[in-house]
């Protein structure tokens, strides 16, 4: 499968998630993304620099998370995860070995759902060296 059709099949196509990209997990390209989700390089680096943070508490729970021009309330961020709302909407982004999904579910979708989505995708990747 390549990786547009993950964004495309496995993230959106499933309804809980409405906008997504993959990225590397050094942020320095970006394999898929769905139509005008827009994730600007200093948001990328933003969030490279939260998976590097190895603080109990990391920066990013205190400042925020930009991601496509918006900015989120950081409302977990561990080694794997980083979850942000904004209002109703919420931002999801999950590292993998080599990769870092970035999405986004809007208000008439439930966090958990979304959040499962995008985990089990992430667990996939994992599974099969990603």
């Amino acid at each position: 499968m390549s990786w547009q059709a993950y964004v495309d099949t496995s993230l959106v196509g499933t309804g809980n998630i409405d906008k997504a990209a993959i990225f590397s997990a050094a942020g320095d390209s970006k394999w898929a993304a769905s139509a005008g989700f827009n994730v600007k390089p200093e948001e990328l680096k933003e969030i490279v620099t939260a998976y590097k943070d190895t603080s109990d508490v990391k920066k990013v729970q205190s400042t925020g998370l930009h991601v496509a021009g918006d900015k989120y309330v950081v409302i977990k961020a561990d080694d794997r995860s980083l979850y942000g709302k904004k209002g109703k909407t919420g931002i999801l982004i999950v590292k993998t070995t080599q990769a870092i999904l970035i999405s986004h579910y809007p208000e008439t979708v439930q966090p958990g759902a979304a959040a499962t989505t995008v985990e089990q995708l992430a667990d996939y990747l994992i599974g099969v060296g990603y």
